[in-house]
């Protein structure tokens, strides 16, 4: 049997154009009043996609989720599941759960009772419900807690009786608003991988609203970029970061450094542009950015190195003064000030113990990229 990292790895409906939709919103907007929260938002997802809605606060994404589990109707257009179009459905009739944020355990209940509750619900013959609730917990890890409750747990413990009572009932789509932000660092990088694992296992599609990037980038099949109730980029998670589409999606997702030129030329040996100091840059690839035209050259900060003296085999330099140091660890930062005023991020590894002759605050160096590390957005 072919390992959960081999599965996710040659997982990629979107790119068979024959694949049919498993979840489709078609020109949804979603009013309050006066406030667009969505607007005329169109998405498609697939079956077993582990799919991440990534934004800022107010953005749309939590409305968006709760439109599909049928607790905001949208104020116009669709939405389907599985070719069905859920207009009239409500929550309960719905092959889909939700997960909140808060995770709305019931205090007064054992943990096991929890997770028996939406079955008890539906009606379950008991000894069903038994043998349901002993799988859930086996699932989830929790079988030595089945008889404690919510405030006898911990926070991580807590996340996993919600998301054991949101399987219990077997939906097809399981939607998670926020699941980790109750969680503490450690704990969160740990619970995205038994996350993904389950996903797989289960073999269910998975939709997650977060804002946290490095959580959305670690577990999501793709991501969809929103702003202000409208989707600005829907990629994978290397697509997203290597080639945004935009300036807002470039510097959303990361650290980024941006400069502002004007296309001299473009054709298939690359392209040339001056940016606004008059230093003219080498790029292999002008994107859809036309000759004449103002654009915005993106590089990232691991992109960039960082010397005392300018490399004699890049084109790419520019000269300024070390403005700021953070030392991370696995990494250094550095704030490099340009003589022109611009800040320029360059990051380095941390690959041996010491280094001779270490940059420090206020030193002359260098900042330079090649020509392939950079990309040239026009909006």
């Amino acid at each position: 049997m072919a390992s959960l990292g081999s599965t996710r790895r040659s997982f990629a409906p979107w790119t068979d154009p024959n694949a049919k939709a498993y979840i489709r919103f078609d020109n949804v907007t979603k009013r309050f009043g006066d406030s667009v929260v969505v607007d005329n938002l169109s998405l498609t997802i697939y079956e077993r996609e582990f799919f991440a809605l990534l934004g800022a606060s107010g953005c749309g994404k939590t409305t968006l989720l709760r439109m599909l589990g049928g607790f905001e109707t949208p104020t116009s257009g669709r939405i389907l599941l599985d070719g069905q179009d859920l207009a009239g459905v409500p929550p309960y009739r719905r092959p889909v759960n939700m997960m909140f944020q808060s995770y709305a355990l019931f205090p007064h209940m054992t943990v096991e009772k929890n997770i028996a509750f939406g079955l008890k619900q539906e009606g379950m013959p008991k000894a069903e419900i038994a043998e349901r609730v002993r799988q859930m917990l086996k699932l989830v890890k929790l079988e030595a807690y089945a008889d404690r409750k919510p405030h006898q747990l911990s926070g991580g413990q807590r996340q996993r009786v919600a998301l054991a009572r949101s399987l219990a009932k077997r939906p097809k789509v399981l939607l998670l608003d926020e699941p980790l932000g109750a969680l503490d660092k450690k704990l969160r990088e740990e619970t995205q991988f038994e996350l993904m694992d389950l996903q797989q296992d289960l073999g269910l599609t998975f939709i997650v609203v977060t804002h946290d990037q490095e959580e959305a980038m670690t577990m999501a099949d793709r991501i969809a970029i929103m702003d202000q109730g409208r989707v600005m980029q829907v990629a994978t998670p290397a697509e997203i970061y290597e080639a945004p589409v935009s300036r807002f999606v470039a510097d959303f997702v990361g650290s980024i450094n941006l400069l502002e030129g004007t296309l001299l030329e473009a054709g298939r040996s690359g392209a040339r542009i001056r940016d606004v100091s008059g230093a003219e840059f080498g790029v292999t690839d002008a994107g859809e950015g036309q000759v004449g035209q103002t654009v915005w050259l993106a590089v990232r900060p691991e992109k960039v190195r960082v010397t005392r003296q300018r490399p004699a085999d890049v084109r790419n330099a520019l000269e300024g003064e070390v403005w700021d140091i953070a030392y991370l660890g696995d990494m250094t930062v550095y704030n490099v000030k340009l003589d022109d005023g611009r800040l320029i991020k360059a990051s380095s590894i941390n690959s041996v113990r010491a280094v001779e002759d270490a940059l420090t605050w206020h030193d002359r160096a260098w900042v330079s990229f090649a020509e392939d590390a950079g990309v040239v957005l026009v909006r």
